[in-house]
């Protein structure tokens, strides 16, 4: 079974919105029982926390499930237990670096990487801006499904 993890700096926002598209992506394409998907944070800031209000909204007018679900951090263990591991910004792929000792199996990724940017995903935390935040999780889980697909 093929392990990705979605982090960023909470794991409140953005990368339980990866989590759960993601989620939904595998299962349309009838591969849920190849892809395993969680998230977790870089940072320990909402340890604990139920994903965000506003992600909760989004995911529920696209018509995405998601579940009550508690953040958790990533450890340096998780290095080695996951696949693939997407950051959705300049910042988690610095934590990311430094918590791996600089990614030697080459397992991190920038989300929209997978879709030819090299460009963040805005943190609506900040921004109050969900839906913008949700097209480009949309779009880099589906490139990343399509990569996936691929490799099979």
């Amino acid at each position: 079974m093929k392990k990705i993890l979605f982090v960023c700096h909470g794991n409140i926002c953005r990368s339980p919105m990866a989590e759960f598209v993601m989620k939904s992506l595998v299962r349309a394409a009838g591969i849920a029982d190849e892809i395993s998907v969680e998230s977790k944070a870089m940072r320990a800031d909402e340890i604990g926390s139920d994903t965000h209000r506003g992600t909760r909204e989004v995911l529920r007018a696209h018509g995405i499930p998601f579940t009550k679900r508690s953040a958790a951090l990533m450890r340096r263990e998780d290095y080695d237990a996951y696949d693939c591991i997407v950051g959705m910004d300049k910042e988690n792929m610095r934590d990311l670096d430094r918590l791996t000792n600089g990614d030697p199996a080459g397992k991190t990724h920038m989300l929209l990487s997978f879709v030819g940017e090299r460009r963040d995903v805005a943190d609506p935390w900040y921004t109050g801006d969900f839906e913008t935040t949700y097209r480009d999780v949309d779009a880099g889980c589906r490139a990343l499904l399509v990569r996936l697909m691929e490799e099979k």
